[in-house]
């Protein structure tokens, strides 16, 4: 692999995880009912695992509620048992084939809750860029040994991507921090 791959496959890969964290944040509630808190949720349906966003129509009516349009009578019971099983804490209320879903707003301990929950979800994309840097080493030294590039060349490389994870991470660890922020005010 060239050098120069080496460093784009990196970098590509670790924007991918910070990606993939900021949509994870996305969708934690701060009290403010927002479309994105429903993206985690996957409901059994159909025999796969489907976002409710593909099963109905999801809107914000006010910034205390969240209107779920169920498309298929069927799936009612099968979204508002999912929304019932998630971490986000919420009761939707079943009127037809509209699921309203009433964001109360955060208490100190579920201000503390959300906070480990971030916390944890920080820490695996933290360790997905770090394999990511581990990977790219990995092909550095096995290029080195297969006489593809030289040791001054990828003593450079290894400098570059170490570089490269110690952005991403303050970058994550930045996010993480606006989002505590966001969270603890009340």
């Amino acid at each position: 692999m060239a050098s120069e791959e080496v460093i784009k496959v990196c970098t590509t890969k670790m924007k991918k995880a910070f990606e993939v964290f900021s949509h994870d944040l996305a969708s934690l509630r701060t009290g403010r009912a927002n479309v994105s808190m429903l993206d985690i949720i996957k409901v059994d349906v159909y025999g796969q695992m489907m976002p409710i966003n593909q099963l109905a129509t999801v809107s914000t009516p006010d910034p205390r509620t969240i209107n779920v349009q169920v498309w298929d009578q069927n799936n009612v019971t099968l979204i508002d048992s999912a929304i019932k099983k998630s971490k986000l804490g919420i009761n939707p209320q079943i009127d037809g084939q509209l699921l309203r879903i009433p964001i109360p707003s955060l208490n100190e301990e579920r201000r503390t809750e959300l906070t480990k929950i971030m916390g944890e979800q920080a820490e695996k994309a933290k360790i997905s860029i770090r394999n990511i840097r581990r990977e790219a080493n990995d092909n550095l030294k096995k290029d080195l040994k297969d006489k593809k590039i030289g040791e001054d060349e990828v003593k450079s490389l290894e400098k570059k991507i170490q570089n490269l994870t110690d952005s991403q991470i303050s970058e994550l660890e930045k996010k993480l921090k606006e989002k505590e922020k966001e969270i603890m005010t009340v």
